[in-house]
């Protein structure tokens, strides 16, 4: 059994599990790109000293609705060990949670910068940067038992989810059945915008909310195929959903 596999469901609480996580060598690829990403940084980062682990999840442990990207950027997450945080893709998505008062400051830049988020967590189906921004099958398989817990743990409040791009969605699927939800048959597909209802499996267990978004990668945020107002119209409606209030 994988490390993952064996830790994962031992964790009590998040903070346990945030931290077996970030000791994992589970996939030596990602081991190995993590590492060489911290050794050859980027000209701009050449101060810093770079995370190079899996980046766990953030936010409250009693969060009500849960944000699930693809992984950590290998200059992003990856150097400062906080998922969504000094790169791109973390600069949209935090100025619209704090556009809706969802976050405690409109930018997130390093792990000490006191940003919080307000009912919100972020997490990813994979926890370390993968080569070109692309996990194996296998990969993200052996990372699925930490969202599996993840999500144990959060199930007393969470009630939405939303999956940010297509790989997301996909490995979002199985991790809710395997987490006590029915997940229907066909398996819903991706789109923006896109809601799908899941009953619960089990009678300690609220209904769940999935909400589709595209994901806030530099292309699609560049390009207009997601626009500020696109993501908060979702992040808005997801919130509301799960009970948060929103500006």
């Amino acid at each position: 059994m994988s490390y993952p596999g064996r830790q994962a469901p031992r964790a009590p609480d998040l903070r346990t599990l945030d931290a077996a996580l970030t000791e994992c060598r589970a996939c030596p690829r990602l081991v190995e790109w993590r590492e060489e990403a911290a050794r050859v940084k980027r000209p701009a980062f050449r101060d810093w000293e770079y995370w190079a682990r899996p980046v766990p999840g953030f936010g409250p442990p009693d969060a009500r609705m849960l944000l699930v990207g693809l992984a950590p950027a290998a200059h992003g997450g990856n150097r400062t060990g906080r998922m969504f945080t000094g790169d791109r893709s973390g600069d949209a998505l935090v100025a619209a949670l704090y556009d809706l008062g969802l976050a405690s400051q409109p930018a997130s830049t390093h792990r000490g910068d006191g940003l919080r988020l307000h009912g919100v967590r972020f997490t990813s189906p994979v926890h370390c940067a993968p080569p070109a921004h692309k996990p194996t099958p296998a990969e993200r398989d052996t990372c699925r038992p930490w969202l599996v817990r993840e999500l144990e743990l959060l199930h007393p409040t969470v009630r939405t989810i939303v999956a940010l791009g297509a790989f997301g969605w996909q490995a979002l699927l199985p991790v809710l059945a395997a987490g006590g939800w029915r997940v229907p048959r066909p398996r819903p597909v991706f789109g923006h915008g896109v809601r799908v209802e899941l009953r619960p499996l089990r009678a300690d267990t609220a209904p769940l909310a999935v909400y589709g978004c595209y994901h806030v990668t530099p292309r699609n945020t560049f390009t207009g195929r997601l626009t500020p107002a696109m993501l908060r119209d979702v992040l808005r409606t997801a919130a509301r959903e799960a009970g948060l209030a929103t500006r």
